[in-house]
Parts: structure tokens; C-alpha cells; sequence
């Protein structure tokens, strides 16, 4: 039986920005106000620095992965367990408590990916690091592994549910990536560590 209470929830978990409950705790402003406008653990290094950035970037990974796992505990149907998963991704980009602002979704896209299954997450952030460290270029990175997500699940799990799920946040994440596409296209594009 397909449960809506769960869908629910995740959506609300998924909708706690990370980056704006840190930097409201340690007295850095509204990381949407600053930076490159992104509630998001790259933004927040920029703005708040390393400690700050981490427990983002934890804290949005956790979110995709609670729900996921919590649901798995109690279910075995696929449909809902990659209902969750999405619902949490949109809470994520599109949050309820904040005015529907979110982030680009990377870290609870991870946080999602890994709830589905632990090789998936470890091939998608390998990717991220080789793109990384052959371009030095993030946003690359995160397009780079955020397609390459569904073939993974494809290849590692073969369910077909976490495989539709994984292809409209793979699609959306590219969708919140447009500007940094454009930067990618003009050369204009920041890259890590400048």
C-alpha cells in the first residue's frame, strides 16, 4: 500500500535548508542574501568558511538519506521508497519554510542516491572527485556525476523505480545548474579553490 504520510514527511525533512539553519546559528545572515545567492555548502564556504560549509554540506546529505532509509526499514516497495527520495529532493529545492528558495540539490541528491544504495553514492562521488580534480571546475563536477547517477542505478541496483527517480533529479539538477552552464559555455566559470 502506497503510504502519502511518508512522501509527506520527507518533502517537509527536505525542506530544512541546511545552509540557512547553520548560518542563522552562528550569526552569518541569510546565505541566499550573499555570495552567489545559493543556500548551499559552496556558498557557504564562501561566506562562513570551512566548519560552516561541512555541517551543510552533512546536514543536506542527511536529509536525502533519512527518509529514504527510514521508509526502506519498513518497506520493500520500490515506487514509494524512490517517492521519498524525490520528495525529499524537492523539499530540498523547492522549501516550504523558506519562501520555496532552495538550493541546487547536489548534497541531498548524494543524501538520496546513497539511501537507494551505498555503491551508487560511493561510484557518484567518485565521479565528482575525477571530474574535480581533472577541471578543478565544482559545478562541472556535480553536472558530471548528477547525469552519470541514473546509469549507475541502472548498472548497480536495476530497479526501474529508483531509475525514474534518479532521471528527474539528474534532469532537475542540470535545470538548477543552467547559469553555471552558461558560465561553463563562456569560459566565466569560478573554479575550486579561487
Amino acid at each position: 500500500m502506497f503510504d502519502w504520510i511518508w512522501v509527506v514527511a520527507a518533502y517537509l525533512l527536505g525542506s530544512v535548508s541546511a545552509a540557512i539553519v547553520v548560518c542563522r546559528l552562528i550569526g552569518a545572515g541569510d546565505p541566499r542574501e550573499g555570495g552567489s545567492g545559493n543556500p548551499g555548502a559552496t556558498n557557504v564556504l564562501r561566506l562562513a568558511g570551512k566548519k560552516a560549509a561541512a555541517l551543510t554540506l552533512a546536514g543536506d546529505c542527511l536529509k536525502g538519506w533519512l527518509p529514504v532509509f527510514a521508509v526502506s526499514v519498513v518497506s520493500s516497495d520500490s515506487l514509494l521508497i524512490a517517492a521519498v527520495g524525490l520528495a525529499a529532493f524537492l523539499g530540498h529545492l523547492y522549501p516550504l519554510f523558506f519562501g520555496f528558495r532552495g538550493g541546487k540539490g547536489v548534497a541531498t541528491a548524494l543524501g538520496v542516491f546513497a539511501g537507494f544504495g551505498w555503491l551508487v553514492a560511493l561510484a557518484v562521488v567518485a565521479s565528482w572527485f575525477v571530474v574535480a580534480k581533472l577541471f578543478k571546475l565544482s559545478s562541472l563536477a556535480a553536472l558530471v556525476s548528477g547525469v552519470l547517477a541514473p546509469f549507475y542505478i541502472w548498472l548497480l541496483l536495476g530497479d526501474q523505480n529508483f531509475l525514474i527517480a534518479s532521471v528527474i533529479i539528474s534532469l532537475l539538477l542540470t535545470w538548477r545548474h543552467r547559469g553555471n552552464i552558461q558560465r561553463l559555455r563562456a569560459g566565466t566559470e569560478s573554479k575550486i579553490g579561487r
